[in-house]
């Protein structure tokens, strides 16, 4: 990521972060229509802006050691890395469609409204689509 866009990025999370802030001690009636609203303005706030902050932090920290940025740089493109990292990934979402599927009958269970519950139907069967389709093209391709 450029400089600038680190630039960018922390600060318009500092902006959502602030609006949420805003519109959390605003009127009532302006947020009775949206009330989740203020909230996901300080959490997309804060994320955005950590990241873009963690970004610049990093990139001032590497510049003034080049033999850093080279060991990043390594460890980044290292396969061993890259394929922990995959492994990972393959651990985390079996795990995921154990939990998403606990959620959704427990939700069912205790009669959520049905939007939310078909919000996790069709959350999961996008995963396990998405899973079945790279299944088969990488079977394909080797």
């Amino acid at each position: 990521m450029k400089t600038r866009n680190a630039v960018l990025l922390t600060g318009v999370g500092m902006m959502l972060l602030a609006a949420g802030i805003i519109l959390l001690k605003s009127d009532p009636q302006f947020i009775k229509s949206l009330p989740a609203l203020p909230y996901l303005c300080i959490g997309l706030g804060a994320g955005v802006f950590g990241h873009g902050l963690g970004e610049l932090i990093s990139r001032q920290t590497v510049k003034n050691n080049p033999e850093i940025q080279k060991q990043m740089q390594i460890d980044q493109q290292d396969e061993r890395n890259q394929m922990i990292a995959n492994k990972a990934k393959g651990k985390a979402y079996d795990a995921m469609l154990y939990v998403f599927g606990a959620l959704m009958v427990t939700y069912a269970l205790m009669n959520a409204d049905l939007f939310v519950i078909l919000s996790f139907v069709i959350a999961y069967l996008c995963v396990v689509g998405i899973s079945i389709y790279y299944r088969l093209k990488f079977d394909k391709e080797m």
